[in-house]
């Protein structure tokens, strides 16, 4: 089964179809779009991030969850805050991306971004590849 994405642009545009190619460390990313199935290439320097979905339309009513819950003791509490001055909480399972974490300087050494999960395991987003070069600041809570 292919992977569903949502994919915001970094000038608020957004995509939702289904992941075709996709690599942490690739100049692009290509979809199949949802409803027109026509396959797209997106270079990952036009991307904010790709939101792995549960479904496309999720659930209008559903109230998601702002706060941390107890996870794994590998898991770290961030706050992501975009470039464009949109926020995100979540968990990252592995190392910070950067060598600090706060107020980013330099791009993470491996890979185009990183993954982080959110904080409400009820949410309609499984996980999110963020870009880097989308990211004002990363901050460990």
């Amino acid at each position: 089964m292919m992977e569903k994405v949502v994919l915001r642009y970094k000038d608020g545009r957004v995509k939702k179809g289904y992941i075709v190619f996709f690599s942490e460390n690739a100049d692009h990313v290509e979809i199949k779009e949802y409803k027109t199935e026509r396959h797209i290439k997106v270079e990952m320097d036009e991307i904010k991030a790709l939101f792995f979905v549960r479904s496309f339309e999720g659930d209008p009513g559903y109230k998601e969850k702002k706060r941390y819950d107890k996870r794994g003791v590998k898991a770290k509490k961030v706050f992501v805050k975009f470039k464009d001055k949109e926020t995100v909480l979540g968990y990252i399972d592995s190392e910070l991306p950067w060598d600090k974490g706060f107020f980013l300087e330099k791009e993470p050494a491996k890979g185009k971004g990183f993954y982080i999960f959110p904080v409400d395991e009820g949410s309609n987003n499984i996980k999110i590849f963020i870009v880097a070069s989308s990211v004002e600041d990363l901050t460990l809570i």
